[in-house]
């Protein structure tokens, strides 16, 4: 009896935080018809939202697979004072709100300050432009590759790397032929979360991009200018097919381990 009550709990629970909110999404994005929810994602404000989108996507996640990989390492195979602090700020996204990260870019990057008057001179537009919009990203993202990477490096451990430097293997051969294929599951888990967050990435774009239509505007800020519009059937498709993306990306994945596991 216990046992049922359970599931049916987490069932209750899933159903109200997750299906229904997606089931009401879906019903609303066709209130006008299919011709009206093609017609809204295939707008040119839409297209470039998306378009912008997946090239701050595409950047977070080359930058996060470097430098991400490099702080793991760091932080499992490096001791070091300050090693415990540097492991907590790594977590500091997961517990400061999104919207912070942006005022702080701007406290930065302001044209008063220091960095936005030295990136002024060389010409540079940090604020409301891709530089900022980037780095908003890279904050909200950074943790998970590196919190995939870590426990994997502790429990793969250093006996096959130290194995191949007594065969005469340099620091660059241990690490492309022994430590990266261990860790590729890392970074397939780590690439995939780094992904369907970025894609999702709202406050901190919104205050530091400026949302210029056409320009600085992504999918999710499209998304939050057509609700502000009262164009509830844009906000939705939109929305939508952001959600379906995300999906694909975690169903992907999940397959992926699944395979994983079966031929272990």
């Amino acid at each position: 009896m216990m046992r049922r009550l359970l599931i049916s709990s987490v069932w209750l629970y899933f159903a109200l935080l997750l299906i229904g909110p997606i089931l009401y999404l879906a019903v609303h994005s066709f209130d006008e018809g299919i011709a009206a929810f093609w017609n809204e994602v295939t707008k040119p404000e839409a297209l470039h939202g998306f378009t912008l989108t997946l090239e701050i996507t595409a950047i977070v996640l080359v930058l996060n697979l470097i430098f991400g990989t490099i702080t793991a390492l760091v932080l499992v195979r490096q001791h070091f004072a300050g090693r415990t602090i540097l492991s907590g700020v790594i977590d500091l996204p997961f517990s400061v709100s999104p919207v912070i990260a942006g005022f702080m870019l701007i406290l930065l990057f302001g044209p008063e300050t220091i960095l936005g008057t030295f990136f002024g001179t060389l010409g540079v537009k940090v604020l409301f432009a891709i530089p900022a919009m980037v780095l908003a990203t890279l904050f909200a993202t950074f943790p998970f590759v590196v919190r995939e990477l870590t426990p994997l490096m502790q429990t793969i451990g250093t006996d096959a790397e130290e194995a191949a430097r007594t065969l005469g293997a340099n620091e660059w051969q241990v690490f492309l032929k022994v430590t990266l294929p261990m860790l590729r599951w890392g970074f397939v888990y780590g690439a995939t979360l780094t992904v369907a967050r970025a894609i999702g990435e709202f406050g901190a774009v919104l205050v530091v991009s400026g949302n210029i239509l056409l320009v600085t505007q992504t999918a999710t800020l499209h998304i939050y200018q057509s609700y502000v519009d009262f164009n509830y059937v844009g906000a939705n498709a939109v929305a939508l097919t952001l959600l379906a993306v995300s999906f694909a990306i975690l169903t992907l994945l999940e397959l992926a381990k699944a395979k994983a596991a079966a031929t272990v």
